[in-house]
C-alpha cells in the first residue's frame, strides 16, 4: 500500500474562502472516491489568524468590520459579500453574514489544536466554521467554544482547562511559525506532501486532478517516476 498524500491547510475560522475551500476540496476527494484506485489522503489544518488584531466582541457587523479593515466603502463591501455568498451557494454553504458576529479567532484556534490531540479535528473545524458562517453563533468568547466542543464530543472541563490556560497556544504560534516560513500571506492554503502549494479556493476538479495525479506516481514503478 502506498502512503497516503498529506494535505495540510492553513486557514482561518473567520475566513470565508477557507470554508469554501474545504467544501470544494471534500468534493473533489468525493469525485475521486469511485476511482478504482482512489487516492488516500491524510488532512491536517494548521492556523492562520487574517486579523489578529480583532477584539474579542467587535462593536459592529461584518460591513463595518470590513470597511474599516480594508478601507473600502460600505456598498462595495456588500457587493464583495454578496459574490462570496453566492459562490458559497455552490459550494452547498448558505452564509449569513447578516447574523455573523465578528470577533477575534485565537481561542478558536487553540480550541482546533485541542481537539487535533483528541481526534476529533476536522469534526471540530466543521462545527466551527458552520456556527460562524451560517448559525451566527459567537467562536471568541470560551464559554461559547466550550459548548461548541462539548457538541462534536469534547470533554467540557477539559476544554475549558486548556483554553483557560492557553494550553494549545504555542502550537497555534507553531503553525504562523510554519506559515511564515512557507511564504503564506493568504488563506486557504493547501500543502500537499510537504512540497506543492495551491492557494485559495480552487473548484473541486482541480484538487481531484492534483491527487490523482500524485496517487498515480505513487503506484508507478521508480524508474518511471520523475527525477527530482
Amino acid at each position: 500500500m502506498s502512503e497516503p498524500i498529506s494535505i495540510d491547510i492553513w486557514s482561518d475560522i473567520a475566513c470565508p474562502w477557507c470554508y469554501i475551500g474545504k467544501r470544494n476540496l471534500e468534493a473533489g476527494l468525493a469525485s475521486t472516491a469511485s476511482d478504482d484506485d482512489a487516492p488516500q489522503v491524510n488532512i491536517t489544518f494548521h492556523s492562520f489568524e487574517l486579523s489578529p488584531d480583532t477584539p474579542v466582541d467587535f462593536d459592529g457587523d461584518e460591513l463595518d468590520f470590513l470597511a474599516g479593515h480594508k478601507g473600502m466603502p460600505r456598498e462595495q463591501v456588500a457587493q464583495m459579500l454578496d459574490n462570496v455568498t453566492n459562490v458559497a451557494k455552490n459550494a452547498g454553504l448558505e452564509y449569513r453574514f447578516d447574523l455573523l458576529k465578528h470577533t477575534n479567532t485565537v481561542k478558536a484556534h487553540e480550541l482546533l489544536h485541542h481537539a487535533k490531540a483528541e481526534g476529533l479535528q476536522h469534526e471540530m473545524e466543521e462545527r466551527l466554521m458552520s456556527a460562524y458562517f451560517t448559525e451566527g453563533k459567537h467562536v471568541g468568547r470560551i464559554d461559547d467554544l466550550v459548548e461548541l466542543a462539548a457538541e462534536v464530543g469534547l470533554d467540557a472541563d477539559a476544554t475549558r482547562d486548556a483554553l483557560e490556560n492557553d494550553k494549545h497556544l504555542p502550537a497555534v504560534r507553531q503553525d504562523q511559525a510554519q506559515a511564515r516560513a512557507y511564504g503564506i500571506q493568504g488563506v486557504p492554503f493547501f500543502v500537499i506532501d510537504g512540497q506543492y502549494g495551491i492557494s485559495g479556493a480552487q473548484p473541486p476538479e482541480a484538487f481531484a486532478n492534483v491527487l490523482r495525479d500524485l496517487w498515480s506516481k505513487r503506484g508507478a514503478p521508480a524508474e518511471e517516476q520523475p527525477a527530482g
